[in-house]
């Protein structure tokens, strides 16, 4: 049989291959009876040894080329010769039967096809647009060519062109391009009322009368503008940006084509309604948004621009900010407005205004160096959320590429492959309807591969892998991605946690968790050690520690006097999966550092416990989220506590042994004690020694200009524990770590209250050694001690008594009546107080 296909009914029988003796004619499957049932469906047979007749099956392709086709009717060639009918069981071919063929043709499918695996994707390219060029009388040297090159979108277009994604660029023929490349879209010059949907008429005009303009006149105008150059074929250039864009888009929302990619110039996303401004003459993108809305009310209505520019777009937010009908979404570097444009309106806290308000979402970093995983969590953790929910008719890409690896203008670092994964995952909303254009980007191989990945997306093609040694994003980006969720989370109902309304009844009943802790700290620390808190009588942190400093009873007498510097308690939750809201028994309170104040008191130290704040001070509480105190400012504040404890508490007391430990980050301002008072690095000084547990911060050295010995000093009074991950164990590192950095050890956990369990027993073995050993020193040599103490005096009168005491401690008689009171732990004065209020 040829290798024609026939259509069979599905009540075929698998095989009429006969069994046993049979004659050489065809048996008629109708004929033959199953279970004592005729069968009287018709199926097309052939004869295996008989030559085929002229209407057998041999012949269908050519007969069915001759009745007019009619989808759904059936074809029938007939040769009939009379045959007995058999009844029987048994399957008996011993009979001629009449040969029947009958060829069913299919109808026609119930649904279109899918229009996507036929669609193409559409590009705009004109090479016109090259000609708005930077007059060589604004260049400052000869040699120097301005970021924004013409050769941009020749460099793009090209990289996609010998990819063999798209025709050559005088090639217009397009029943020649190959079904497997880019549909070139023809551009057009915008008209004056489509870009006067977004810019004033005077802009217009002015843009228009540089046709006519010397280049004297030209340089002048630039002068007068923000970051911009001006030339004769400025306006033509422009109009054909805003058509090209216009076009693309508006091909994408009628489904000409399944997406597209215009690669178009000057850029427009700094330009305003009424001015140029940072390279940008006309706002492309929100031309195009407004004519698609206007020409194409029913096929687009809501319209999603998603700008990965490093640069903010000032323009298209400016342009939509009470439309609530776009949503504008923008991930840029802000740098504490330090980045271009350098406006206020770039942060996060700037979420629209009126019915737009909450369709303006910026992403803004806080720095440059940002690179896959930032920009990969801002779109799992914020962008795609919030876009699935706006549920958009189009999705247009204001697509710079400053952002890429190599241009040294944005200083980021996003792969090709991070911008072929963010379109991909835009490629999801919206029906794949996804428009491309051009912004920014200056670095000319940077542009051309990222450009290159882009369009390959568009086309269907899987995205490159990300770097398989990608890390987690930077603290910093986390920080801001976090910060927009807080900020949008009132707006929409995909991000958590919710913001805290002030509005809300309950607010005024609401107050900080870090002041309810230490509270309970030191209440439940004076219970069960009789802990009291210390006065801090200085300007700047008094008020900031309250219930912040306390000490045991006896801490100014003849004891072994352990003083501990320490972060916060950590405090771990589960929060709902539902409501992603925080539930007090879903969260646990985890304050190692009790467990070494509980053990020294046990074994007769006095302690002196300060909690060193996140955040210091908090004044008019909004309910808002407070980011904690720059390390800076703590290590500061942290120093000139530190200072101020040994001057006031420590070193006019009685204390026969000081033992100073700092934990996490306020470890520092222990460090810095030693560094700026000579009496706690003396031979014959109380401090006995410095114990810290390190991680996430620096590793401080010990400072003493006048003492060259201070770093074999501080090595071997000190036990510095540093966290396994840290960067001063980088193998790469070829300096040796010096002594003046401490006796460092290597921990092999990673998190403080990790380490504090780990090296928990050798640090209280150091104490109890320490403390021990002095003790039998002080029993054995009471009398030479006395002769040091005192010197050439006179003894003491008979039946006086004279209590011992170490160089650097002064006698109770001599102390100063001015030094600071105890307090005396009790319930805070400020209304404030949590402990204080009655919830009534």
């Amino acid at each position: 049989m040829e290798q024609d296909d026939y259509v069979m009914r599905d009540t075929a029988m698998p095989s009429t291959e006969p069994n046993g003796i049979h004659r050489t004619s065809t048996v008629n499957p109708s004929m033959i009876s199953l279970n004592g049932r005729a069968r009287v469906e018709q199926l097309p047979i052939h004869n295996h040894r008989e030559p085929m007749k002229p209407n057998s099956t041999r012949n269908l392709p050519a007969s069915l080329q001759k009745p007019p086709f009619r989808g759904g009717h059936v074809v029938e060639s007939r040769s009939r010769q009379s045959s007995p009918e058999y009844v029987s069981d048994d399957m008996d071919m011993g009979s001629s039967v009449s040969s029947l063929v009958e060829v069913r043709i299919p109808p026609r499918p119930k649904f279109s096809p899918l229009p996507y695996p036929s669609a193409r994707t559409g590009l705009v390219y004109d090479s016109r647009m090259r000609l708005h060029v930077e007059p060589t009388t604004m260049a400052i040297r000869e040699d120097e060519i301005h970021p924004e090159d013409p050769r941009r979108i020749h460099e793009i277009f090209q990289e996609i062109q010998q990819a063999g994604l798209v025709q050559g660029a005088d090639d217009e023929d397009e029943e020649d391009s190959a079904e497997e490349q880019c549909w070139r879209i023809h551009t057009r010059s915008a008209t004056k009322a489509e870009i006067c949907l977004v810019h004033t008429p005077e802009h217009y005009d002015f843009i228009d009368s540089l046709q006519e303009m010397i280049e004297e006149q030209l340089v002048e105008e630039a002068n007068a503008l923000d970051s911009i150059y001006l030339h004769n074929s400025t306006f033509e250039c422009a109009v054909l940006a805003a058509g090209g864009a216009i076009e693309a888009c508006k091909a994408v929302v009628r489904g000409d084509v399944r997406n597209a990619i215009a690669i178009i110039r000057p850029p427009g996303h700094h330009a305003e309604h009424d001015k140029p401004s940072g390279f940008c003459i006309f706002n492309n993108v929100p031309i195009a948004t407004k004519v698609c809305q206007n020409d194409l009310p029913e096929l687009c209505r809501k319209v999603l621009i998603l700008d990965w520019d490093v640069h903010h777009g000032n323009g298209i937010q400016h342009a939509f900010y009470d439309d609530p009908n776009v949503l504008y979404m923008s991930l840029h570097v802000y740098a504490n407005q330090a980045f271009y444009p350098s406006l206020p309106d770039g942060n996060s806290d700037y979420v629209g205004e009126g019915p737009g308000i909450g369709k303006n979402v910026n992403v803004p970093w806080a720095d440059t160096g940002m690179g896959d995983a930032e920009y990969i969590y801002a779109f799992q953790e914020v962008i795609m959320p919030i876009a699935a929910e706006f549920d958009p008719d189009l999705v247009i890409i204001s697509a710079g590429f400053d952002a890429a690896e190599g241009d040294m203008l944005g200083g980021c670092h996003v792969s090709p492959a991070c911008y072929a994964h963010m379109t991909h995952m835009l490629m999801r909303i919206a029906g794949g309807k996804v428009a491309v254009c051009l912004e920014g980007g200056y670095n000319l191989r940077s542009i051309a591969r990222s450009a290159l990945a882009v369009t390959r997306t568009l086309m269907l093609q899987p995205p490159d892998r990300l770097a398989e040694d990608l890390g987690p994003p930077k603290p910093s980006a986390v920080e801001v991605v976090q910060e927009v969720k807080r900020a949008h989370s009132k707006y929409w109902k995909c991000l958590f946690p919710k913001h805290l309304d002030q509005d809300d009844p309950s607010f005024l009943a609401t107050s900080r968790l870090h002041d309810i802790v230490r509270e309970w700290q030191s209440r439940t620390l004076a219970e069960e050690h009789r802990m009291t808190p210390l006065v801090i009588n200085k300007s700047g942190i008094g008020p900031s520690f309250e219930h912040n400093i306390i000490a045991t009873p006896d801490f100014m007498g003849r004891h072994p006097l352990l003083v501990i510097f320490h972060d916060p308690p950590e405090i771990m939750n589960i929060a709902d999966p539902s409501t992603g809201k925080t539930e007090l028994h879903n969260t646990w309170l985890t304050d190692v550092t009790k467990t070494y104040i509980d053990w020294a008191v046990e074994n007769d130290f006095q302690v002196i416990d300060v909690n060193i704040p996140m955040a210091v001070a908090i004044d008019d509480d909004d309910g808002g989220y407070i980011k904690a105190d720059d390390k800076e400012v703590r290590a500061s504040q942290t120093k000139e506590l530190a200072g101020y404890l040994w001057e006031n508490y420590i070193e006019p007391n009685d204390a026969t042994q000081v033992f100073l430990m700092g934990i996490g980050a306020a470890y520092v301002g222990l460090v810095d004690l030693l560094s700026r008072f000579d009496a706690t690095t003396e031979s014959d000084s109380i401090v006995e020694c410095l114990i810290g547990f390190v991680a996430d911060c620096a590793i401080n050295s010990i400072k003493k200009p006048t003492d060259d010995h201070i770093g074999t000093w501080y090595y071997a009074h000190s036990l510095i524990f540093v966290q396994d991950t840290h960067l001063v164990w980088d193998p790469t590192r070829n300096r040796k770590v010096r002594k003046k950095y401490g006796n460092l050890q290597k921990s092999s956990k990673n998190k403080v209250n990790e380490m504090l369990i780990e090296h928990k027993e050798e640090v209280l073995g150091l104490l109890l050694r320490k403390k021990n050993e002095y003790e039998r020193i002080e029993e054995e040599d009471t009398p030479m001690v006395n002769s040091k103490q005192y010197g050439l005096r006179s003894p003491p009168l008979p039946g006086a008594s004279t209590p011992i005491t170490r160089h650097g401690s002064t006698p109770t008689s001599l102390k100063s009546p001015k030094m600071p009171p105890v307090g005396m732990f009790n319930v805070s004065g400020n209304p404030k107080s949590p402990l204080r209020r009655t919830f009534a």
